[in-house]
């Protein structure tokens, strides 16, 4: 049973490389459509943003110096990229899907509209929205907050490598522990990286939990949406 009827869910670049340097990895990717086709199954309405950081990787050698704005911009690029990558995955795996760009390249995919975009939700297709906000200087972890709140999802879900929000990097310190519920507040004021600032204070004035959740952990993103305790949500 779902706890939300709509959510908003945001990918990293990252988290389609799988085990490779950078670019797409179509085990990986696959696996990830799987997950949410089990989630579009249930009949939720599914949005989801998606970054560029496998892309981009690649080239960011060359970005070494680069004009900000025109780096970003590249960046805007390997979200479209990705973004057309994971609808030809959902495509192939009998999902209906269309893609959204904030950067007008109507040749590759369609702007971003929207009153389109609910209506397509609506229609039970998932929606993919591509190239961030459309402008430089903002994060796709603040795309994911600007259109989960346009479209009136229920919450921001984000996929991660990690299983939660911890009170110190997993990783290096063995003792960290993983919070099950924190509040917007205390996750500013204690500066754990959820989101960026911008994305968390967007989300906390629009009343829009986020629930952070390890992609990597097989059948997690159908346990958050059933509102089991995976991973952390922070709320107001």
């Amino acid at each position: 049973m779902a706890a939300y009827k709509r959510i908003l869910l945001k990918l990293s670049g990252e988290a389609l490389m799988g085990d490779d340097a950078y670019g797409i990895n179509r085990e990986t990717i696959s696996r990830i459509v799987g997950e949410i086709a089990s989630v579009a199954a249930m009949g939720v309405e599914i949005g989801i943003v998606i970054g560029g950081g496998n892309i981009f990787r690649g080239v960011a050698g060359t970005a070494t110096g680069m004009d900000r704005a025109t780096a970003d911009y590249m960046g805007m690029l390997a979200t479209v990229m990705n973004a057309m990558a994971l609808q030809d995955a959902m495509r192939q795996a009998g999902l209906n899907s269309r893609v959204q760009s904030a950067l007008n390249i109507e040749q590759v995919v369609e702007p971003y509209i929207r009153g389109k975009a609910i209506r397509y939700l609506e229609e039970g297709k998932i929606v993919v929205f591509a190239a961030g906000t459309g402008n430089p200087f903002f994060t796709t972890d603040t795309a994911a907050a600007l259109r989960g709140s346009e479209i009136g999802a229920e919450v921001v879900i984000k996929a991660t490598k990690v299983d939660g929000v911890y009170t110190a990097d997993p990783v290096t310190n063995p003792n960290a522990q993983r919070y099950a519920r924190i509040s917007f507040d205390e996750a500013i004021g204690k500066n754990l990286k959820v989101m960026d600032a911008t994305a968390l204070a967007l989300c906390r004035d629009q009343k829009l939990p986020i629930n952070v959740f390890s992609i990597f952990r097989p059948g997690a993103l159908k346990r958050v949406v059933e509102g089991c305790d995976e991973g952390t949500l922070v709320h107001c």
